[in-house]
Order: structure tokens, then C-alpha cells, then sequence
């Protein structure tokens, strides 16, 4: 049976406050339904306000981070799956809990990161990437449009020409160039994935909360001044797609494509 909710996220939390949040639906590979949505965000909201939390690292299970949304349960007409207007907030909500955090979230992409998947890693603060990770701007792909912040949140990260050539064309962008166009920090082995990914918290968990916090803050400000503009949008045109022809098209044709092709 395939975890949901809570049972859908492993939390684990460290000697010096490192808590990592991991998605734990690998035979999903981490899709995200409603109610792992709400427990994310929930846990990263619940750990970012403990004063004993100092870094939060998002990580996935098994062969992915996240892909997004979970295709496979709207394609099955799930009793439980959410309205566009739901799953537009929970989209908002997850990345606000991220961003709001008052401490630095690390984003270990492992695998394939997609979708609402992908606004979660770029809304974290420093992301690591396996060297055979990607991340997939699949919303055209599929007749959709980008969501959770991702209008906005690329944008910011790589610039305009660069943004608009990654989600009009629906690019997987592999790890080697997310890093050089500065998405990753680090590209690593996937056997040191975690590893890094821990001795980076810990070396900010040894920090002055405060001020990563305050300096956290700035940047975010700095530079997504226009986030809720960006996140209206969003879910006008959204709402919008999610009943088209199109999206009910695109749904079941990337359920059946492969790994992408970066050659």
C-alpha cells in the first residue's frame, strides 16, 4: 500500500538540530498527494518554529526527491484528490513554509525532481544534487503552467532568457547544468548525497541562528519581492488548466515516458 500523510514523511533530528524531512513514497517516486503535502508542510512549519531546530534538509527515498503532484491518483479519479483550487494553495502553502522558515533548508535532490517538486527544491536555500539527478519544467509538457512560486522562483535563481527557456520548452535539466547555471550548489555521487548534504547542515548548525535567520530574511526579500503576484497568477491560470483537454492529454502520456534524454 502506498504511504500517505504523515506515514508518507520520515523525520529525523540530530545532536546539533539538523531535522531532515524525507518523502517516503518511493514506489510514487515521492509523488506528492494531498495529505503528504499537508504533513510537509505542517512538519516544516512545526520544526522551523522549535528553537532546537537549526537546518532543516529536504531529502526523498528510494530513486527520486519529489515528482510532483501525484499523476497517477488524479489519473485514477482518487475520491480524496483536491480541487485546482486546493491544490493550488497547498502549492503556495508548501513553498511559504519553506521560505518562511527561520532557519536554512538544504534541498537533497536524489533523483528526478518535477512539477511542485521542483518549486520546492529552488524555494529551499542551498540545494545538493545526485550527478544522475535532473529537474523536470514539465508544466508545458503536460499543458499546465508552472506553479508552486516556480514563475517567479526561477526567474530569480537564473535570470529571465534562461527561466523562459526552461519552462516553455518543458526542459529536464540535468545536475551538471543546474549547477553551472547556479541551481546547485554541488553535484556529488549519489553515495554522497546525504553525507554532504549532513556535514553542510552541521557546519550551519553550528552558526548563530539569529543571523542566518536575518540574513535568510534579506535575501528572500531581496529578491522575491513579487511572490505573491507571482503565486495569484499562478493560481488564476492554474484553476484554468487543470480542466483542460490538454492536462487530462499530457496526464496520461508523461505517466508513459522514460527517463529523459539529455544528449
Amino acid at each position: 500500500m502506498t504511504a500517505t500523510g504523515r506515514d508518507a514523511v520520515k523525520v529525523e533530528t540530530d545532536d546539533l538540530g539538523v531535522t531532515t524531512i524525507s518523502i517516503n513514497r518511493p514506489d510514487r517516486m515521492n509523488a506528492l498527494d494531498h495529505h503528504t503535502v499537508g504533513a510537509l508542510i505542517g512538519l516544516i512549519t512545526q520544526h522551523g518554529a522549535d528553537p532546537g531546530t537549526r537546518v532543516i534538509v529536504l531529502a526523498g527515498e528510494g530513486g527520486a526527491f519529489t515528482t510532483g503532484a501525484d499523476l497517477q491518483a488524479i489519473r485514477e479519479g482518487a475520491d480524496d484528490a483536491p480541487s485546482p483550487d486546493v491544490t493550488m494553495d497547498n502549492a503556495a502553502a508548501l513553498v511559504r513554509a519553506v521560505l518562511s522558515a527561520p532557519v536554512p533548508v538544504i534541498a537533497a535532490v536524489n533523483g528526478p525532481a518535477a512539477g511542485v517538486g521542483v518549486s520546492l527544491a529552488l524555494a529551499s536555500d542551498l540545494v545538493l544534487m545526485a550527478d544522475d539527478a535532473y529537474l523536470l519544467f514539465a508544466f508545458t509538457n503536460i499543458g499546465l503552467m508552472p506553479d508552486g512560486g516556480a514563475s517567479v522562483l526561477l526567474p530569480a535563481a537564473v535570470g529571465r532568457s534562461v527561466a523562459s527557456r526552461m519552462l516553455l520548452r518543458g526542459d529536464a535539466v540535468a545536475a551538471a547544468e543546474a549547477q553551472q547555471v547556479g541551481l546547485a550548489l554541488d553535484v556529488l555521487a549519489a553515495a554522497d548525497l546525504r553525507p554532504a548534504a549532513a556535514k553542510l547542515a552541521r557546519r550551519l548548525a553550528r552558526g548563530p541562528r539569529r543571523a542566518l535567520e536575518l540574513t535568510k530574511r534579506a535575501v528572500t526579500g531581496a529578491t522575491l519581492a513579487e511572490l505573491d503576484a507571482a503565486l495569484a497568477r499562478e493560481h488564476e491560470g492554474q484553476c484554468e488548466l487543470l480542466v483542460s483537454d490538454d492536462f487530462a492529454e499530457g496526464v496520461a502520456s508523461i505517466l508513459e515516458k522514460r527517463r529523459p534524454d539529455f544528449s
